[in-house]
């Protein structure tokens, strides 16, 4: 069965045919580096994270890639801001390592895959790898730039069709743009390729002096240098589509490259139906939801419950029911076979066969998240009625694992895992023991320490299974 992706340069929703068969290459606008990564943040690298997986599922082979802008206006003044005594330069460097770090650790908290490559615009302008200047100088070669004064623009009225992603008329956007004060351009439109060196500041030498890159330049430079001229998907925000992605299409097929085939944008993310800020105090780090929730799948159910080109309301209440619905999916898990006997297995019961057929066809429509997610719980529901058949909870559980990883869903898992495991069997074992002696209090006073301790015994007639309570 074909995949379709709903495409945001033509409106429509196509058939998904890479360039090269079985082959995908991925492009995605990753994080400016300044400060902690918040949940929205999240959704972003967790949506592209959950379509790679599907596709590698799929059988594609992809090479997936997302950037790193670690020098820009807002890098920089938070450079001033936490090292106002030290050597700017050097106060960027630790402002882009300090924040990409973390931006790494949340990610990984998260379960989120890392990315084939990740390019940094610093690495795209230096004197060994200067790609962004040739890149315009290019432009320039080509009528599509002008030099202004040590800065470089680019001639919006040189762009064919400008505003085809955003579906805009050009005499729309020229009604409300303006130019800001100490810009030196043509046209309120025109944007910025090459910005001129301030005092202090980040530079790079230029044939147009020393300066440092626009943001917009540096996704045509890196995209194209890593996956070609023309690649297959380009996703992002919402947010994104004007004026950054706008403005890559009109740089890069203003060098002559064909680029993205398929444009992805998913909704954005509000708190309480209020957009996320400081000023507003609902501000939630990834870092802040973990301490607080401690399971980073209750975020991810969040997101899997609405398709992600739509937007997300983040609210308490929704994460308490992402609780509910991951206590579902771990009551059955810890009712199922592991570790599997081969001889449990028979042929794949029909029921099974329909499920996963119908989260394949799911996320075939577009990445349909929520319907696909609701073919999980079909496999809970179905299981807990034949769970007495070995063969069916035996296929059951492979499923369950095999859907649940296309999320990346972890179940359960979570720092120090292996350790609470063993103390908690130790625990399991000591109780056995007391029963086995028909030492009901200590059996008792065993179980009440596991639950002060957050986790669940249920004794079958296979043996004594847990789970944390979440």
């Amino acid at each position: 069965m074909p995949i379709f992706i709903y495409n945001s340069l033509t409106r429509k929703k196509e058939e998904f045919i890479p360039l090269k068969p079985k082959e995908v290459k991925m492009y995605v606008c990753g994080p400016t580096v300044y400060d902690q990564p918040h949940i929205g943040h999240a959704r972003s690298a967790y949506i592209f994270d959950v379509i790679r997986r599907y596709l590698v599922y799929r059988g594609y082979q992809v090479k997936f890639v997302r950037n790193v802008t670690d020098v820009d206006d807002k890098i920089i003044n938070k450079a001033q801001a936490e090292f106002e005594n030290e050597d700017l330069n050097e106060a960027v460097r630790k402002v882009s390592t300090k924040y990409l770090g973390l931006y790494h650790e949340d990610m990984k908290s998260l379960g989120i895959l890392e990315p084939d490559i990740e390019p940094k615009a610093t690495e795209y302008v230096g004197s060994n790898n200067p790609l962004m200047q040739k890149f315009i100088q290019l432009l320039i070669e080509k009528g599509c730039a002008y030099v202004s004064e040590g800065d470089v623009y680019f001639d919006i009225k040189k762009a064919k069709d400008y505003g085809k992603l955003s579906h805009q008329a050009l005499e729309k956007m020229e009604a409300g743009a303006r130019i800001a004060l100490g810009e030196k351009k043509k046209d309120p439109l025109d944007f910025a390729l090459w910005k001129s060196a301030k005092p202090g500041e980040p530079a790079w030498d230029s044939p147009w002096g020393p300066g440092r890159p626009g943001w917009h330049i540096e996704c045509s430079v890196m995209s194209s240098d890593i996956l070609g001229d023309e690649f297959d998907i380009h996703g992002g925000g919402l947010d994104l589509i004007f004026p950054h992605h706008e403005n890559e299409i009109a740089q890069s097929e203003g060098a002559g490259k064909k680029f993205a085939r398929y444009w992805m944008h998913h909704g954005l993310l509000t708190i309480n139906a209020q957009k996320m800020s400081k000023s507003l105090g609902n501000f939630i780090t990834v870092k802040d939801f973990l301490d607080k929730y401690e399971y980073a799948d209750l975020l991810k159910l969040l997101f899997l419950s609405t398709h992600y080109s739509h937007p997300v309301d983040y609210t308490d209440e929704k994460i308490q029911e992402a609780k509910q619905s991951l206590e579902r999916i771990l009551i059955l898990q810890n009712k199922l076979v592991y570790p599997l006997v081969k001889e449990s297995f028979g042929n794949l019961p029909v029921e099974l066969g329909d499920v996963k057929g119908k989260f394949a066809k799911a996320m075939d429509d577009d990445f349909n998240t929520p319907r696909a997610l609701a073919t999980i719980f079909d496999l809970v529901n179905i299981a807990n009625k034949n769970i007495d058949d070995q063969n069916f909870i035996s296929h059951s559980w492979l499923i369950l694992q095999e859907l649940t990883s296309v999320f990346g869903l972890d179940l359960n898992k979570k720092t120090g895992f292996k350790d609470l495991q063993a103390s908690v069997t130790v625990l399991i074992d000591q109780r056995n023991d007391a029963r086995k002696r028909k030492d009901f209090k200590r059996s008792d006073e065993i179980r009440q320490e596991l639950e002060t301790k957050g986790i669940i015994l249920e004794d079958t007639k296979e043996g004594t299974t847990w789970r944390r309570k979440l």
